[in-house]
Parts: structure tokens; sequence; C-alpha cells
């Protein structure tokens, strides 16, 4: 069977690439096939990001921050944002969002079943699951079919507990959100906790790690309950929601095509839209999407060519990651030294690729020049 588009995956990127096909008054009438090995219902992520204004998923925030706060055994900084404001999005309602939008256009298909392999050629791409075949123009893929190899010698892991906790008793303040708190034991890699608070009575409290291997399921409890009770100082709360995840932070290259006609386009993840340095993905992917959305009308070939600009904070983000796996600074230092030494809100900025190359290097100044010179020569030669 043959469509316009076809998207291979619907998580984050699939969906928020859908979703801007079918706002575009031009492409919205295209016949566009979904295809995921299943249906998404359960509340499996929460995206964090900073952005300037309202986004086009603005109605799905669940939380926003305008002052955040970073810390450290030696010090704590709490500064607000001017142009940013830092959100969250809770997976259900994304999906939610944009599959009930999708159920009024029935040029929009549906699929779960396992996908086997994408292939093209110079006029399609063509999508093989279990069930048959899908042809299309472009195909949008999402999936793990194109993904490099990822070791312990050119990758860390960002793996996460989060528990949605509610107190009985109006402990905090949901103006103000916990970016990074670093006091937490280095042992096992760079260890911090993020608490996001969306009332006086609940919050998202995550234990966070970048290391090169994941923990066992105890290990995380355990730092979450200890945070909670001994850093937090609150001992009566229930666990509302619990989710966990793994995100490459990795030196190998994501390709953001793999054919030869660029036929098949990666996106999200697969694409290389996670920020090797941070792990953050959502922003990034609503850049690339919206970028999409724009050569497709301009019906030119709707992979985004890398810019300077991409290349340039590719080679930050490899430089940082490199430095980390090569062990010549310890993560939670580096972040330590740039929060205490520059603007926050010129740091996000910076982390959000959205900086001048005068912010670039007044940031970088900040860090110890001798490691990041030669871990930043290693990845151009």
């Amino acid at each position: 069977m043959k469509y316009d588009y076809i998207i291979t995956g619907s998580g984050c990127a699939g969906l928020s690439l859908l979703y801007r096909m079918l706002i575009d008054p031009v492409l919205k009438s295209k016949k566009i096939l979904v295809i995921d090995k299943s249906e998404k219902k359960q509340n499996d992520r929460t995206w964090c990001f900073w952005e300037e204004g309202k986004g086009i998923f603005e109605p799905v925030v669940t939380h926003e921050w305008q002052s955040l706060i970073f810390k450290t055994s030696d010090f704590t900084r709490q500064f607000d944002l001017e142009k940013y404001r830092y959100k969250m999005i809770q997976g259900k309602d994304f999906y939610e969002f944009v599959l009930s939008f999708a159920e009024n256009f029935p040029n929009v298909t549906f699929k779960v079943e396992n996908i086997v392999g994408i292939k093209s050629n110079k006029t399609e791409a063509t999508v093989e699951t279990e069930g048959g075949f899908y042809s299309a123009q472009f195909v949008f893929n999402s999936t793990a079919l194109f993904n490099p190899e990822i070791n312990t010698e050119n990758s860390l892991l960002q793996h996460f507990t989060g528990w949605v906790i509610k107190t009985k008793a109006e402990v905090f303040n949901d103006k103000v959100g916990t970016l990074m708190d670093f006091t937490l034991d280095q042992k096992n890699g760079v260890t911090f906790m993020y608490v996001l608070p969306t009332s006086s009575t609940e919050a998202l409290v995550e234990f966070t790690l970048f290391s090169k291997h994941i923990l066992a399921k105890e290990e995380y409890e355990k730092s979450l309950k200890n945070y909670i009770q001994n850093d937090l100082q609150i001992a009566d709360y229930e666990i509302k929601h619990t989710e966990f995840g793994v995100i490459p932070m990795s030196l190998a290259k994501f390709e953001r095509s793999t054919d030869a006609w660029q036929r098949i386009v990666n996106i999200g993840t697969a694409g290389g839209y996670t920020k090797a340095s941070s792990g953050y993905t959502f922003q990034f992917v609503q850049k690339n999407t919206e970028q999409i959305i724009k050569n497709l009308r301009a019906e030119i070939n709707p992979n985004p060519q890398k810019s300077w600009s991409d290349k340039r904070y590719e080679w930050y983000d490899r430089t940082l990651l490199e430095v980390i796996l090569s062990e010549k600074m310890e993560g939670k230092e580096i972040f330590a030294t740039m929060f205490s030494k520059r603007s926050p809100e010129k740091i996000l900025k910076f982390l959000g690729n959205e900086s001048s190359l005068l912010d670039d290097i007044k940031i970088v100044s900040a860090l110890p020049i001798k490691h990041f010179l030669i871990a930043g020569l290693k990845q151009i030669l």
C-alpha cells in the first residue's frame, strides 16, 4: 500500500512531526501512515526543556518554572530566568493530545505492527513489517534500526528513576525547581537529583546518573528514599507515579539519513537529536521537525542538512563527553564551574544550541583549557 509519508515510531519525534504536518495547511491532506509496535497509552515519559514564549505544545505543559536552583556541596545558586521558561510535559498528556487531534483526519492511518526493516530506491522508501509492505515518498524513522553501536568505549548512558510524590503537608514551592543537585555521592559517575514541584504538595523527584552502566533497581530506590527523607526532610508521602529511562550520550554518530537517495529521514534520537552532552531531546526534536515541515512545503528534500552551527555544537558536545569519558574532569566539576562563573541563562542558551560564538567563547573560557583543548582536537582528528 502506498502513502505520501510514513512515520515509523510514535514517540516524541514521530508524533511531533505528525502534529506539525496536520496543522500545516498544505500538508494536512497528505496520506500518512504511522507504524509502531505498540499503542501509546502509558505515561512512560516526562520531558523537560526550556524555551522562549509559548510553543505549539503549550496546551499540554504540566508546569513551568521561572526560577531554578543549581546546587553542589560547595555552593547553592538560585536564579530567575529572564527570557526562558523551564517546562515539563508528561508523556500521556502529549500522546492523548496528538492522537485525539489526528482522529479528525481520515487520511491518517495508524498500524500496530512490528517493523522488520526499511529500505529505499530512487523513487520511494518501503517499510517491511510482520504484517506486510508499505511504501511512501519519504519514511521518517525514529526506530533504532539504523542506530550505531553503543559501547562503554564511546558512550555514557543517562539513566534515571523518577518518582512523582504527593505529601500531606504543603512542603514545596512550585515556583522554584531544582535543575541539578550535585550534593550526592559521585562514586557511580555523574550523579544528581532533579526536584520539580508542580504544586505545594506534589513534585517530580528524579535520581539521574551519567555513567557507563545502569544500576540495580534497588539502588535508584534507595537513593530516592534517602534524598526525600534526609535532604527534603519529608517523611510522609505517597508515590503516585514511577518512571525509568535510559538515554544514550554517545560519541558514535547517529546519521540523519542512511540511504543514498535520502528517502529515509532519521528523526529523534535516531537522527542525533538527543543532545550528547546533556541528554535533552524534546526541544531539539521540535526544531528538527519544524525544519522538516519547511522543507516539505518548499518541495525540497525534507532531511535538514547540517549547518556550520550544527557542526559547531556537535563538536562542543563531543568534546565535553570526551573529557568525561577520559576521566580528565568529573561531570560535577564541569557543571559546577560553569554555573559558578557564568550567567545561568547564558549556559542554558549554550546548552540549547542558541548561543552566539562570543557567548560560546565566554562559557568555554570558564573551563580548564588544557583538558578541553586536547579533547577537542581529538574529535577533529
